[in-house]
Parts: C-alpha cells; sequence; structure tokens
C-alpha cells in the first residue's frame, strides 16, 4: 500500500447533521481520501454529486438499497487490498447516508491502509460506533486497529466488548487472543485461540490463529 506524507492540517468539522470529526488531508485525489478531503465543491461539482445520487437511487430502487450497494463495493475493494477503490465507494456512499456508522468503519480503515493514519483511524471507529446501524465486525475490526497501534489494554477492553456482543464472531476472538498476548497473558490468548476455532473461521483467522497458537505456546 502507498503510504502518504502526514497530514499537514488538522481541525473539526461537521461531516452530517451533529458529527464532527477532525478534518484531515492527505496526499492522494480528493475522492480517494476520506470524506472528499474535505475538499470545497463548486455549484457544478455539487450537482453532479445531486445527478450521481439521484441515478443510483433510480437503478437500485431507494436511497437505502442505494447506501448498501456502494457500500457492499467499498468492503469488496477492502478485502482485495484495494484502498483507493474503497475510498472511492464510502465517499459515495456518504453522499447517500452520511450518518451511517458504515461510512465512518469504511473510511477508518482507509486510512489504516491508504495512510498509515492509526489515530485518524481510531477517531472514526469510535464515531463508528456512535453512528446508527453499526456493522457485526466494528468493535473486531476496532480491536485490531488498536493492536497495530501496539495498544494492547484498549485493543483488549474493546475485544471484549466484541465478543460479549458478538460470541459468535471467530475473528473478535483471534483478535482478543493477539491482545491478551501482547498484555503478557498467554494462557488467556490460548483461550480465546480455541473460542475462535469453533466458529468457523475464515482462512484469514486460521492463518491468524496459527500464528497465535504458535506465538503463545499453546498447547
Amino acid at each position: 500500500m502507498l503510504i502518504a506524507a502526514p497530514p499537514a492540517r488538522a481541525d473539526a468539522v461537521e461531516v452530517a447533521p451533529g458529527v464532527q470529526v477532525t478534518r484531515k488531508t492527505y496526499s492522494a485525489p480528493v475522492n480517494q481520501q476520506p470524506f472528499f478531503g474535505f475538499a470545497a465543491k463548486t455549484p457544478e461539482q455539487r450537482a453532479a454529486d445531486e445527478k450521481f445520487v439521484s441515478a443510483l437511487v433510480a437503478a437500485t430502487g431507494s436511497r437505502q438499497k442505494a447506501f448498501e450497494e456502494t457500500s457492499l463495493r467499498g468492503w469488496r475493494a477492502i478485502s482485495k487490498g484495494n484502498a483507493s477503490e474503497a475510498a472511492l465507494r464510502f465517499n459515495q456512499a456518504y453522499l447517500l447516508a452520511p450518518d451511517e456508522s458504515a461510512v465512518y468503519h469504511g473510511f477508518a480503515i482507509v486510512a489504516m491502509m491508504r495512510f498509515n493514519d492509526i489515530d485518524y483511524a481510531d477517531e472514526l471507529f469510535k464515531r463508528a460506533r456512535k453512528q446508527p446501524h453499526p456493522l457485526k465486525p466494528l468493535l473486531a475490526d476496532h480491536g485490531r486497529a488498536l493492536l497495530i497501534a501496539k495498544r494492547p489494554q484498549e485493543a483488549r477492553a474493546v475485544l471484549e466488548q466484541a465478543i460479549a456482543d458478538t460470541p459468535d464472531l471467530a475473528d473478535a476472538w483471534s483478535n482478543l487472543g493477539f491482545a491478551r498476548l501482547q498484555a503478557g497473558d498467554a494462557a488467556a490468548a490460548c483461550a480465546a485461540a480455541d473460542e475462535a476455532g469453533k466458529r468457523k473461521p475464515s482462512s484469514n483467522v486460521a492463518s491468524d490463529l496459527a500464528l497465535l497458537r504458535n506465538t503463545a505456546q499453546c498447547k
């Protein structure tokens, strides 16, 4: 992944009614940055946005279906490691439903993948947790971001909540195992690995579990 230069400017801005986030811009095209890089839009650009939204709603049948289709394309791009495409799709989703949790969740992952900005990802994950209709993997993804940031105690708290809210999610248990291991609790890490293994882990999670068990020296 390309890593851009650190943001040059940061301040609060309202991105939806009653919702504020830190303004951060990066060295990338505006439609490949969260919230279109907070760029001021011309009347022509705003008209183009409205035309895009109207066409997509007409094609899908409703604004909600348009949002679901657009955000789904964003998640598919993330699964393929394409952060630029993901940002584009979540910006489109933002035009359709700027208050939805998935917008902030998606932008948080883009901030990590494309710009290596874990602090901003953390902020956006926290915002996603406050917004309507959070997705099931939200806490697991937030905890993983905190693990990447080497903040195991914070990660553990988030991931303990994740397994309480979504006990059937293998990713949450796997990430919790790493958080427990980073915090120095190998026995608890192995217990989490065992729980993850019972929950039909994906191939990626299974690979993580093998690493976790090996590092924690699980029996």
